[in-house]
């Protein structure tokens, strides 16, 4: 259903590289008319490289995936237990800057996350979500023909150590962290609504 002339799509369990293609053929597919989608998908464990990501932040060799993308950012991990929000915006047409969607995001985070009485905050200098110097949100954008593609992937009950393989997000000795470290209870559906109405209530109609 359209909200805010926003489509939020539920893709469930879905390996990256076809929803990375998936997210790029929509891109090049679309024109003026298209509605701005948003999709909430987990992802099989993999590790997902930015476009000037630097090899040397992947410490130790898996049999865990990487896989170059062309977002911003460097190495992180996604994996199940942990909620990606893709954003397919137009930003021409809602007249909007990459700054405003990095800080819309950022804030649907927190926002979400101080609705379980958890205290979370960004930083100008790293972007993403922390909790006591703990990374729990990360984010990462790519713009083409004017509409951003990937968006943030925000941990809730997840197996962690695959980030103890990696300098997450290109940051040596960065601790991760979980929601089920904070709260005893994860609805995940309650959390999904929350991050989508807390970020399309920040855009300008279009």
């Amino acid at each position: 259903m359209p909200n805010n002339n926003v489509i939020i799509k539920q893709l469930g369990t879905m390996p990256y590289l076809s929803t990375y293609q998936a997210m790029h053929n929509f891109t090049n597919q679309r024109n003026a008319q298209t509605i701005d989608e948003i999709w909430l998908v987990e992802h099989l464990p993999v590790f997902t490289q930015g476009k000037v990501g630097k090899p040397e932040h992947l410490l130790t060799a898996t049999d865990i995936p990487v896989v170059q993308t062309d977002r911003g950012g460097q190495i992180t991990y996604h994996g199940p237990g942990q909620q990606i929000m893709y954003i397919l915006l137009d930003l021409k047409r809602r007249k909007i800057g990459i700054r405003d969607v990095v800080n819309y995001l950022e804030n649907s985070v927190v926002q979400t996350l101080k609705h379980f009485g958890i205290t979370a905050y960004s930083k100008s200098d790293a972007p993403g979500v922390y909790i006591n110097q703990q990374k729990i949100c990360s984010l990462g954008l790519h713009i083409k023909h004017g509409c951003t593609l990937h968006g943030l992937a925000l941990n809730i009950d997840m197996d962690l150590t695959p980030f103890n393989y990696i300098n997450p997000c290109g940051y040596a000795g960065l601790k991760m962290t979980h929601m089920k470290h904070h709260i005893a209870q994860i609805d995940r559906q309650e959390i999904n609504r929350l991050l989508t109405d807390n970020f399309i209530n920040q855009l300008p109609n279009n």
